[in-house]
């Protein structure tokens, strides 16, 4: 995360540099009302009140345009952090781990968006107005050591409040996003199953279960938000307190003759610029806490992943398939895998056949790279799949998963990988009619155009596995892994999947079907 901050230093330096003159552009008005009090009404003097008051103004647009500057640049800093990050952030998410139960968690994104979101809101600039606290007390002190040391007692004592604050709301909110989260994946399990929810009336089932999680978020944040509110409302108390102590002081001095009105006025006034941005901090900790967490959950996915290898390319693989004593284990007492060992020329084709949960499905993922073996070798034309640049196999690789998914588009966007269908309509069309899938999409009122809905919704589960089986052809591929690929066809469906194997295997595709019956 430290990198992707450091590109967007620029803005933060240039933010630092208006945050500069922005403060000292604040003590406009405070010396205005000195020299109002002080100058202006001794000497009644209406030149004097008409010059110093276009001055004030005049500092005032100048402070109002370096505000908004500063505003900008850090909107700015939150977009290009916001693009740099995707990227990165969602490879990793859909990469997750190279071992099954590791995927990485769902929120990335939104701890992507909970970081903009902060750079881009008032709460940042307390940041960088709060190291000018120090200059204002250190001036409050040139106009007298009392306003001084009632300054810095001030300052210390709503740091406090704020170290407090952390120290009691910072466990409960993340206690409460976190259960915040189990929520959210139960209740997007729930959408996903709404079928078999509403067939079987489970709705009651998993309403109670979706309340009962989120009555604990609930209380979490009650309990975080109170005592939130309880340190807020002490921190207005302690401000208004101050300053009326500080009146209070300044009328003292007034009276022995040790200070003027004008500069009782203007220490009250620096000293509440000095404030602000403390107050502001705390009002504004939650978000400050959320954003933190978001910052190091960031961290902590991109810093473990692996580090970002540029291998040789490596020429177009022809469909060589060579795997040896491949050995994958969840626990190392019971293997899935054993020994697995098997050599496949390009253009060959191997059946794999065994019961449910014999690791069928875990064999075809670690022949395609998604997982890594505990032990052994899954080699492609003499270089282990592992060592293959993404970009470079994967249009050489092709997979038909047990459990098919479509994307929410076209028929032809699914098919072209998500790729611009337009643009590669000739292939499109030549990967449908190598499915035998050609005329079942001519079929629909729009076509390659039809949109599928979440999910590929709009279709049958028969209809979803030949589109996902058109994708798995798509292009080029010279590895095709089919598991299970008729569990859902009808006999259409198994007559267009068997003369799909056959043009494979003119074409010298090396293909791998997985099943559970012959």
């Amino acid at each position: 995360m430290r990198e992707y901050l450091s590109r967007c230093k620029f803005f933060f330096v240039y933010a630092a540099v208006f945050s500069f003159f922005i403060n000292l552009l604040m003590l406009a008005y405070p010396i205005y009302m000195m020299q109002l009090f002080d100058r202006v009404f001794s000497s009644r003097s209406n030149e004097t009140l008409v010059m110093l008051t276009l001055a004030v103004l005049g500092a005032f647009a100048v402070w109002a345009a370096l505000e908004m500057l500063r505003a900008r640049l850090l909107v700015r800093a939150g977009i290009a952090l916001d693009r740099m990050l995707t990227g990165p952030v969602l490879a990793e998410l859909l990469k997750g781990s190279k071992s099954p139960g590791g995927a990485r968690p769902g929120y990335g994104m939104r701890d992507v968006h909970t970081v903009r979101t902060f750079l881009t809101g008032h709460t940042v600039f307390a940041f960088f107005d709060a190291p000018w606290a120090p200059f204002y007390i250190l001036l409050i002190y040139l106009f007298h050591p009392l306003f001084g040391v009632i300054a810095t007692v001030g300052i210390l004592m709503l740091f406090a409040l704020t170290w407090i604050d952390e120290k009691t709301t910072k466990p409960l909110l993340n206690e409460a996003n976190a259960r915040f989260r189990v929520a959210g994946r139960f209740l997007d399990s729930s959408m996903r199953n709404s079928e078999v929810v509403n067939a079987m009336h489970m709705g009651d089932a998993v309403n109670a279960r979706y309340r009962k999680i989120n009555d604990e978020v609930l209380v979490m944040q009650a309990l975080a938000s109170n005592r939130a509110g309880t340190i807020l409302a002490a921190t207005r108390f302690l401000r208004f307190t101050l300053q009326i102590i500080m009146m209070a002081a300044g009328a003292y001095l007034i009276i022995d003759q040790h200070t003027t009105p004008g500069i009782m006025l203007g220490a009250t006034l620096i000293f509440g610029r000095a404030l602000a941005p403390i107050e502001l901090a705390t009002m504004s900790w939650k978000a400050g806490i959320e954003a933190r967490a978001a910052y190091g959950r960031l961290s902590e996915l991109l810093d473990t992943s692996e580090e970002a290898r540029h291998p040789l390319e490596l020429p177009a693989p022809q469909g060589r398939l060579s795997v040896e004593k491949v050995v994958f284990a969840r626990d190392p007492a019971k293997p899935v895998l054993q020994g697995v060992s098997f050599d496949l020329e390009a253009g060959e084709a191997l059946g794999i056949i065994g019961p449910s949960g014999a690791g069928k499905s875990t064999l075809a993922r670690v022949l395609l790279g998604l997982w890594s073996p505990s032990s052994g070798s899954v080699r492609l034309d003499g270089a282990s799949i592992a060592d293959w640049s993404p970009d470079q196999i994967g249009p050489h690789l092709g997979y038909l998963p047990q459990d098919v998914e479509l994307f929410a588009g076209t028929l032809g966007d699914n098919i072209a990988r998500l790729e611009d269908a337009a643009e590669r309509s000739e292939e499109v069309i030549a990967a449908a009619q190598r499915a035998h899938v050609h005329e079942l999409v001519l079929g629909f009122p729009k076509g390659y155009e039809t949109e599928l809905g979440e999910g590929g919704s709009a279709l049958s589960g028969g209809q979803r596995q030949r589109i996902a089986l058109a994708r798995a052809v798509f292009g080029s591929p010279r590895l095709v892994v089919l598991d299970e690929p008729n569990s859902n066809l009808d006999s259409d469906g198994e007559d267009a999947l068997v003369r799909t194997l056959a043009r494979l295997k003119e074409e010298r595709v090396t293909v791998i079907v997985i099943s559970h019956r012959p």
